[in-house]
């Protein structure tokens, strides 16, 4: 199964040749150009992890971040800039988002991260349904 992924930043041929990479490595990836088209795709299709910009015009990265976390809450997102400020890597962390990298990162440790993201995703799910299987043997009388 392939790791599904959110690609979000307003400039579109970072986003085309960040997917080809992506998708060279046997990713799935969706691309978006805008915090509301990103927010569009999250309530649309099931997704894995996000790779956010944080500067981008009208819905920024952390706004994008706080709207996604709220519509899927164990959805993991990255953080990603070129114009990284210490507070706003504090802030995103703050908000929920799974790591930070600054521009231009190495496609490799992108990966690294899209995959610890995905694991983390996968982990917390896995206790959601062994939770709610509990629940339901616990309602049963098991």
């Amino acid at each position: 199964m392939k790791i599904k992924v959110l690609l979000v930043d307003d400039e579109k041929e970072f986003v085309d040749v960040l997917a080809e990479r992506l998708e060279a490595r046997d990713f799935e990836v969706t691309r978006t150009y805008s915090g509301d088209e990103a927010l569009a795709k999250v309530g649309e299709q099931e997704l894995d992890v996000a790779v956010v910009d944080v500067l981008m015009p009208g819905t920024d990265g952390i706004e994008t971040l706080r709207e996604i976390k709220k519509v899927k809450p164990i959805m993991e997102v990255i953080m990603l800039t070129g114009h990284a400020t210490v507070e706003t890597a504090v802030e995103g962390m703050h908000q929920g988002a799974f790591d930070y990298l600054m521009k231009p990162t190495e496609t490799k440790d992108l990966v690294v991260k899209i995959v610890n993201a995905y694991k983390r995703k996968a982990e917390h799910e896995e206790r959601i349904r062994n939770a709610e299987i509990e629940r339901i043997m616990l309602r049963r009388g098991f």
